[in-house]
């Protein structure tokens, strides 16, 4: 079985004015002491207004939600404490006029020094998903065969309309802020692992980028780990609905591992139309078309359809089918989680919009 395993970020806001507020440390260190998360499971992160919560490697989907569940009350009863709630919204809902400070850690006083503004306005959370591949020559392979499939998945996650309080248009904000970040959006085609780590080389010996870690394209090698990181998704409103995310994250990687074993030779997609196609899925979610790995434009329907038969036998052979198809059911039914927030502004303003992205990890 393919391991896998969930990163998470969240904002802290004030429970009255939905401010984001700077007491990551605080909450981190209760989050850690507590009965329900290691110290190593959560962590500080760019901005002293967010948290990244990791979970433990899993063999299955339950696992997964079960410990995303564990992380987020425990976060959630830390923060309580500390006098804010966290948000589980790939953008902040409403922004201070002075910037949030940021986490003391030379890495990112380094990256505020080289890109203040772009800093200052990274109060955006993301979910990462790692999904484990048999060697760093297999995982370039298999970001060759994933790369076509990051619109779709990023449409699915989509949760970040606001910025700064007003609708943005964008059901995905939060990538077009990642965006504008020197090395980002979807990664390239390699021809191999000597690709690669030269082309990563070489971003490094131009001093455009301090550290592989601002490779932040949307699908990667990890450094850390043995894994594929898929880095193109939204933090969810939901334990639920990353769970369906991670599932179809672990589905493609061992599709792409199965037909690169078997010689089928990969879809290839422009980067110029890839980066397009990612544009077109931030702008829209699931909402309007979506364009398909072979660059075509069709409904959003039509891909998801084609998706879930492209990997349909990874999922049955892992024992997922079921559970993937009732939370594709429920995506489907009830919309994006950025269609979420959008009607609960629309229906309580922000208050209603703040209540649904801290009710999972609300405590009391």
């Amino acid at each position: 079985m393919i391991t896998v395993g969930v990163e998470e970020e969240y904002v802290l806001v004030d429970p009255t004015t939905f401010l984001p507020l700077p007491r990551a440390e605080e909450v981190r260190a209760a989050a850690g002491l507590g009965s329900w998360a290691d110290e190593g499971e959560v962590q500080n992160e760019l901005l002293q207004a967010q948290v990244e919560v990791a979970t433990p490697i899993c063999t299955d989907l339950e696992e997964v939600g079960g410990h995303l569940l564990r992380l987020r009350h425990a976060v959630g009863a830390a923060a309580e404490d500390s006098g804010c709630r966290i948000a589980a919204s790939a953008t902040a809902p409403l922004k201070d006029v002075e910037p949030v400070p940021v986490t003391q850690k030379l890495r990112y006083l380094k990256m505020r020094e080289e890109a203040r503004r772009l800093v200052d306005e990274q109060l955006i959370n993301g979910m990462h998903v790692h999904v484990a591949v048999p060697d760093r020559e297999m995982g370039v392979a298999v970001l060759n065969r994933l790369r076509v499939w990051l619109p779709t998945l990023l449409a699915m996650s989509a949760n970040s309309p606001l910025w700064d309080g007003h609708d943005t248009g964008f059901a995905s904000w939060r990538t077009i802020v990642f965006g504008r970040w020197p090395v980002s959006g979807p990664p390239p085609c390699f021809t191999g692992l000597a690709d690669y780590e030269q082309r990563a080389d070489a971003l490094l010996e131009s001093g455009v980028i301090a550290d592989r870690g601002q490779l932040y394209w949307q699908a990667r090698l990890s450094e850390r780990y043995p894994t594929v990181e898929v880095r193109c998704l939204d933090v969810q409103l939901e334990a639920t609905d990353a769970v369906l995310l991670a599932g179809i994250a672990r589905a493609l990687v061992s599709t792409a591992i199965a037909e690169e074993k078997a010689g089928a030779p990969p879809v290839v997609c422009s980067p110029e139309l890839l980066q397009a196609a990612n544009w077109h899925a931030a702008r829209h979610g699931l909402n309007s078309t979506l364009v398909d790995p072979d660059g075509r434009s069709r409904s959003a329907g039509d891909v998801l359809c084609m998706l879930m038969r492209h990997i349909g036998p990874a999922l049955e052979e892992a024992g997922d089918q079921r559970e993937v198809g009732a939370l594709l059911h429920r995506l489907l039914q009830q919309g994006t989680p950025a269609d979420r927030q959008r009607r609960a502004l629309a229906d309580g303003g922000m208050p209603g919009l703040c209540s649904l992205i801290t009710a999972e990890a609300a405590t009391r």
